[in-house]
């Protein structure tokens, strides 16, 4: 199963990262991927892409302002995505890393780049993000 992993730190405080991250319902106000989400309950979501292709998300750890888990299923793909947040001062670092199989034999060599660029765009939508909070 391949694993995509990325460690940055941000120039922002914990609580504003975990609420940003966390707030579900707001992913369409900042990221640039996304085109909607829809919150099923508390435990699972689904976020659609601007061509509209459907991935649920349902959550499997909470622990506030250190660590997120959920499992991630669509189409193509199968896997779990961790997220762990160490605050450092008046910065957080972030640690996201994403196993995740394809479920067609013939996308299994393009899982990593894309999990890889995916994770690099949410960094990014994220710090562009807390620039405006």
């Amino acid at each position: 199963m391949p694993t995509s992993h990325i460690k940055v730190l941000i120039d922002s405080d914990i609580q504003k990262v975990w609420e940003v991250v966390f707030n579900v319902d707001q992913y369409k106000l900042w990221r640039s991927d996304l085109s909607q989400v829809e919150i099923i309950n508390e435990k699972q979501f689904i976020e659609y892409t601007k061509e509209h292709f459907a991935t649920t998300f349902t959550v499997t750890v909470v622990e506030p302002y250190k660590r997120w888990e959920f499992d991630m299923e669509n189409n193509n793909i199968q896997g779990h995505w961790i997220g762990i947040f160490i605050s450092k001062e008046k910065q957080t670092e972030i640690e996201f890393i994403e196993d995740v199989q394809a479920k067609k034999w013939f996308m299994k060599p393009f899982v990593k780049s894309y999990l890889k660029k995916q994770q690099v765009q949410f960094v990014e939508d994220l710090k562009k993000s807390l620039k405006r909070y």
